[in-house]
């Protein structure tokens, strides 16, 4: 385990707010970082009878592997991404033992309803806080650099608080709280010492996604699986259970994560609904952002020229577009902004070129059989007519898939 896990696993045990809200953790317990790959086991099977994956799994990559089945049935009421789950559930469930992983679930369970913050209960939980001079909460923090003040100050998804002061060695640490937030576990507490200043502290700030992968260390666990057998790994740690799919289903799924690992990698999928299209971005990588209804701006997708900052594709490795029919630039440019940065992977904005390397992903609903639409249009129907029907940004795809194939 390298220091960054010991720290985060020491930092995990350090959280024991007065109502005994989380437990403490050993520091020697395994740790799911941000892009450490999860696996999922067999519902009920014992240690003895796994399968070889399993005890190789077991073996190369013990303290990063979860139950998948598990996820589900903890994720009501907490509208947490699934990555936030599995940081859990790793603290948590890490065993084959089915009554250590009730218990670790039930503990899930508790620690979510007591320091999850919903939106509409963030008045409550300010409340709590005052009365009780300390709270720990699980929220998405993003931190900004205040020039005027040199400071760097912290801000709040779900609780609705900024401003809030946090030690530079934070940032400095986990340069991702700069970068458009991360889920963390924060000690917080009420002290009133200046009338001008805010009476919220941050005493200590655990990141749940960690921004640190040891890549030689998955090289080298890599080597002692075959192809078919990490090609069921890499299903598995989406969730899918890769001894129900055909060759060519398993093959389609693994096509969704492309724009995950390659920059500039542009991909369309178009298919039924319930297939999982946007499942993939939005809730199994941190490193994705998916822009529901398709509404956005210049401004946010690509450069603000007010603020000259860089937008989601400077932020994210991948931006996907959840419902591509509804997608609506305000700009009347916003097309043709898409369409070059599609094609070079840089756009102009005022006087200079811009470049980023954030892959663009469209998914969106076929309403009607392939035939008929074969017949009657053409596969790229569901786009906007300015998108679908320009042959010059539809040959900035690199991929299709034909969700139609996939299972539901």
């Amino acid at each position: 385990m390298d220091n960054i896990e010991k720290d985060i696993a020491q930092g995990y045990a350090d959280f024991a707010d007065d109502e005994g809200s989380i437990e403490e953790v050993e520091a020697e317990e395994n740790i799911v970082t941000e892009n450490s790959t999860s696996f999922s086991f067999e519902e009920n099977t014992n240690f003895s009878e796994m399968s070889d994956i399993n005890r190789k799994l077991r073996t190369y990559f013990d303290g990063k592997i979860v139950r998948k089945d598990l996820t589900k049935s903890i994720k009501e009421g907490a509208n947490v991404p699934v990555y936030v789950l599995e940081f859990l559930l790793g603290q948590y469930c890490s065993s084959d033992d089915p009554s250590i992983i009730e218990e670790g679930v039930a503990n899930v369970k508790r620690i979510l309803a007591d320091n999850y913050v919903r939106p509409d209960e963030a008045q409550k939980i300010l409340s709590l806080l005052r009365q009780r001079g300390s709270h720990t909460v699980i929220d998405k923090i993003t931190v900004n650099l205040n020039i005027k003040k040199d400071t760097y100050e912290a801000e709040f998804s779900n609780l609705g608080i900024k401003a809030i002061p946090i030690s530079e060695d934070y940032p400095s640490k986990f340069d991702r709280l700069l970068c458009g937030g991360i889920w963390c576990i924060v000690q917080l507490e009420y002290e009133e010492e200046d009338k001008n200043a805010s009476p919220i502290h941050i005493r200590k700030l655990t990141p749940i996604q960690m921004p640190h992968v040891d890549i030689n260390e998955l090289k080298q666990g890599r080597k002692a699986f075959t192809k078919d057998e990490w090609i069921s790994v890499m299903l598995r740690s989406i969730g899918m259970e890769p001894d129900t799919l055909t060759e060519r289903e398993k093959w389609l799924l693994l096509a969704r994560m492309l724009p995950l690992v390659e920059n500039n990698f542009n991909l369309c999928e178009l298919g039924p609904r319930s297939t999982g299209k946007s499942h993939l971005y939005k809730e199994i990588s941190p490193n994705s952002i998916l822009v529901s209804g398709g509404q956005t701006t210049v401004a946010n997708l690509f450069y603000n020229m007010a603020r000259k900052t860089v937008g989601l594709v400077g932020l994210w490795d991948c931006v996907a577009f959840d419902e591509v029919a509804g997608i609506n630039f305000k700009d009347k440019d916003g097309i043709q902004i898409m369409k070059d940065y599609m094609a070079s992977g840089s756009f102009a904005r005022g006087k200079e070129e811009k470049s980023a390397s954030a892959s663009m992903v469209f998914v969106g609903n076929i309403n009607q059989s392939v035939d008929v639409l074969l017949k009657t249009s053409s596969l790229f129907a569901p786009f906007p007519p300015e998108m679908g029907t320009d042959t010059a940004f539809l040959d900035r795809m690199h991929c299709y898939i034909p969700g139609w194939e996939i299972p539901k």
